[in-house]
Parts: C-alpha cells; structure tokens; sequence
C-alpha cells in the first residue's frame, strides 16, 4: 500500500490530508462514501460527502453532526490531498473517493455497482494508478439480471398473491433496495404499503428526481387493501409484531444473496429475488481493468478468489490487510 493511503484500526486513512474514508471509532475528519450504517457512524468531528448524500447522512447522524458536501467531480485540497468525489453506483449519493497526491492517483470504491439503476447516479469509472475495490459478491456464481427482469419477476409473483388474496411482503434494506423495488414495480397490480423505517427517505428520492409510487404507511389500509398489497419492510421487522398480523402473507427477500439458495431456505421465504445494489463477478471485473490500475487493494468479501484471478492478470491485487468493515447481508 503506498503512502498515499494507509489501513489504521479505524480503517482507510489518507495521512497526506489527514481523513479517514468511512471510519470506525472516532475521529476528526471523515470522508463518507454513502449512507448505509456500516459506512456512515455517528461519533465523528466532521464529515464530508456527496451533495445528494447529505440529506440522507442527516437523517442517520441527526442534526448535530457537522456535515459538508460537494457536488460530484469538484476537486478540494485537504491538507495535500487533491479530493474528489465520483458516483459509485450503489445507492443515492454513494460515492468513490479519488485521491491525488504527487502526481499519483488512487481511488476507493466504497461500495459500487456497474448495473443500470433508475434510483441513483450512474456509476464513473475513474481512471488512476491504484483502486482500492469492494468484493462482496467476488465469485463467478454472482450474475445479475437486467433489473426489468427482476421486476418483472416481483410483479407476477405480486400478481399470483392477489389472485389467491393473499398479501404479499417483501423485504428490502430501508435505504437504497426499498427505493429501489419502489421505483420499479407495477403500481397498477394493487396498493403499495410501507413499513415506518422506509418512509423518511423517500422525499429525498423524490426531490433528487426519482419517481416513487403513491404509499400508505403499514396501518391505514382496510384488511382488503392488504390483501391485493405489496408490503415493503426491511429484514430487521421480519419478526416484528407489526408484520405477524398478516399471518399467511406470502414472503420474499430482494437482495445478491438470494443468489444462494440455501439462505432462501433458511430464511423460510417463499420467493428470493436476486436484486443486488453491488456489482457482480463480472461488473467488478470490468471495472478494475477499466480503470487501468497498476495495484489494486481488496477489501470484505470474497477477496481471496478476485485477488487471484486478478494476478493472473498481471495486476499487483492483495487483500487489503487489517482493514475488516462489518459485513452485513440486509444490506445488500
């Protein structure tokens, strides 16, 4: 790892310019790459990210947090870092941290996805000497679909629910899936409900120029309406006693680990929809050799099969060594 950045308990420091890139703990200067709670904790001095991500980080961090933002593809001088921030691809906001310092260039990914996406900014690829890359999905059994395909496959699964008036439930991450499956379903099947924890974000969505369904809230419709429903809650409510009282609701899961269909199983769902925010095998792929890095550094996921495959490549690729963000599968 050059200088340029170092891996530290608190993760991914840049001591040119004196930030750490979604720190752990707490510290003075935070480069935030998205929203998402693995990435973004509260607790630190100051935070800097993306325009479309403040909004976002403010309902996470609340009102206290100092927080600033710049637009996409403004370059600012932290200390002697030349700073900037390009679209990831994964969810509203989310960003890549390109960094300059003597000439040299690396970039860190956060988390990305190559895929079309109607809910956020396209991902960029960024030219530089070294890329630092996600690899939760990093194995060659992980292909996505067009994401039309899926919806298409939600839909008339919704559909086979209405006509057995049974209420349909599928789980989506809060922030990022949830909008997601929002903004590309069927409206005309029936009535869309939403749990508590989805809700605060998609004004934000809206006003960013995504467009959302008409919702009601869990808890305003009459009993026929949620049985011609889609009812979307983030994995953590699967228990809750809000969602019990659908009783034999039909279950599914959107997420890239439905790709396995052993958590499908153990989950006892009744459909899994292989819907990832991440980039797939090939997706990370493409990307890495697109940016025309000489190193590339891995860090949570399947890091040992990418950094083989890409050293048959020729590309310099380690695991990036000490650096363990928490892993965790709703999110994805």
């Amino acid at each position: 790892m050059p200088s340029i950045l170092e891996s530290r308990r608190e993760g991914l420091f840049c001591p040119a310019g004196g930030f750490f890139i979604d720190p752990r703990g707490q510290v003075n200067r935070a480069v935030i790459t998205h929203a998402h709670s693995d990435h973004a904790r509260g607790g630190h001095a100051s935070y800097l990210c993306s325009d479309n991500s403040k909004p976002l980080l403010r309902i996470r961090l609340g009102i206290k947090a100092k927080i600033e933002s710049i637009p996409f593809g403004k370059s600012i001088k932290i200390g002697d870092a030349l700073v900037s921030l390009h679209p990831a691809g994964h969810i509203l906001g989310s960003s890549q941290v390109r960094i300059e310092v003597g000439g040299r260039v690396w970039v860190v990914s956060g988390d990305y996805k190559p895929q079309v996406d109607r809910t956020c900014e396209s991902f960029e690829v960024i030219k530089c000497h070294g890329f630092v890359t996600e690899s939760t999905f990093a194995l060659p059994v992980f292909e996505w679909l067009p994401e039309d395909d899926v919806y298409r496959q939600i839909n008339e699964w919704w559909i086979n629910n209405v006509e057995h008036e049974t209420p349909s439930i599928l789980f989506a991450y809060s922030l990022g899936k949830a909008q997601r499956v929002l903004a590309g379903v069927d409206r005309s099947i029936g009535p869309i409900f939403i749990h508590n924890a989805v809700s605060p974000f998609l004004p934000i969505y809206e006003k960013c120029g995504v467009t959302m369904p008409a919702v009601e809230k869990i808890g305003e419709g009459s009993r026929q309406n949620y049985l011609k429903g889609l009812i979307v809650a983030p994995p953590i409510a699967e228990d809750s006693s809000l969602l019990r009282q659908f009783g034999l609701a039909k279950r599914a899961f959107a997420s890239g680990w439905m790709a396995v269909r052993g958590l499908r199983r153990r989950r006892n769902l009744d459909k899994g929809f292989v819907l990832s925010d991440h980039a797939d095998w090939k997706g990370l792929l493409n990307v890495i050799v697109a940016t025309g890095a000489e190193s590339v550094r891995i860090t949570h996921g399947n890091g040992e099969a990418l950094s083989r495959y890409l050293v048959e490549l020729g590309i310099d690729a380690s695991i990036l060594q000490g650096y363990k963000p928490e892993r965790q599968e709703e999110l994805v």
